[in-house]
């Protein structure tokens, strides 16, 4: 099988290169044409409809994965146009070639399409509510790719972080290095969940599903936290590994404390039952998830921390 990958850059790009690799012949695609590494690749531009025309046109996928969106939260109330061109009307555009060629689509959603005020883990069929521009792109993307007509995959995702990037993870291992006491916010919920995680899900979900329709999956790890208990979670583990002389005190906020031109959803816990119904696969817990990234940071084997 022949696969695009669009965002092999991005920390679940970067992921999927490596766990789709086995499933057919990869053909990456990043916003610049270079890989990290420097090497060539597709270039595929979402904000340009001609980039990401000749990208597809190039490829010839059976299989397009699109792991590329505008994921700047803030910053996205000040750009809403190319927040939707990204991550809307570019989806719309993969939809339609893949329909026209008869290639099927993979696509990554949001816990930002909620408003965040349920008391019970969010199922596929919830009505949604985004509370800002984001989740309104991310929405839009959805609705774009199911109006399609394609044959797709939709899997929403949440409060996902790597051991590369830009991510929660790498910025509070970064302050507490720097700081002898943090402030996060405690009210606001959701399941940490690991790029590396999504990535092995999604191609699991390749490998078995061959048989399985056009849907939408929550994937995301299991339990609960919030952010600041994944943040003191970061450090105790940060410092079994060395990784922190010393963990800095963690201190619980409210996010009114901490001002954002972008609102967050509260509630961010998604159910991804139907997820294991559908193909087999069981969440590993968040702390699980944030162990095996802790140990790839520190460059330990799983099997010793």
């Amino acid at each position: 099988m022949r696969i695009l990958l669009l965002g092999a850059n991005g920390q679940l790009g970067h992921e999927l290169l490596r766990a789709l690799a086995p499933l057919g012949e990869v053909a990456a695609a990043t916003r610049e044409g270079a890989l990290a590494d420097g090497g060539a690749c597709l270039a595929a531009d979402l904000a340009d409809p001609a980039s990401l025309a000749g990208a597809l046109r190039d490829a010839r996928a059976e299989l397009i994965v699109n792991a590329a969106a505008y994921t700047a939260v803030d910053r996205a109330e000040s750009e809403p146009e190319l927040a939707g061109r990204i991550n809307r009307q570019a989806v719309a555009e993969i939809g339609a070639f893949a329909r026209a060629s008869g290639a099927r689509v993979v696509h990554y959603s949001t816990d930002y399409v909620f408003d965040g005020s349920a008391t019970r883990p969010y199922r596929e069929d919830d009505p949604t509510g985004p509370l800002g521009v984001y989740g309104r792109s991310k929405l839009g993307g959805e609705e774009a790719l199911r109006e399609s007509g394609v044959h797709h995959w939709i899997f929403r995702t949440a409060w996902v972080y790597a051991a590369r990037g830009h991510n929660f993870l790498r910025t509070m291992l970064r302050l507490g290095a720097e700081r002898e006491e943090l402030r996060v916010v405690a009210d606001q919920v959701g399941a940490p969940t690991a790029a590396r995680w999504i990535a092995e899900a999604t191609a699991t979900a390749l490998d078995r599903g061959t048989d399985v329709g056009s849907g939408t999956w929550h994937c995301v790890a299991g339990g609960r936290c919030s952010w600041h208990e994944f943040a003191g979670a970061i450090m105790a583990g940060a410092v079994r590994r060395g990784l922190l002389a010393r963990a800095p005190q963690v201190l619980p906020i409210a996010s009114a404390e901490y001002p954002t031109p972008a609102r967050r959803p509260a509630w961010s816990v998604l159910d991804a039952s139907k997820l294991e119904a559908a193909f087999g696969i069981q969440s590993i817990s968040w702390r699980e998830g944030l162990d095996a990234v802790l140990d790839e940071i520190a460059g330990q084997d799983p099997a010793r921390s």
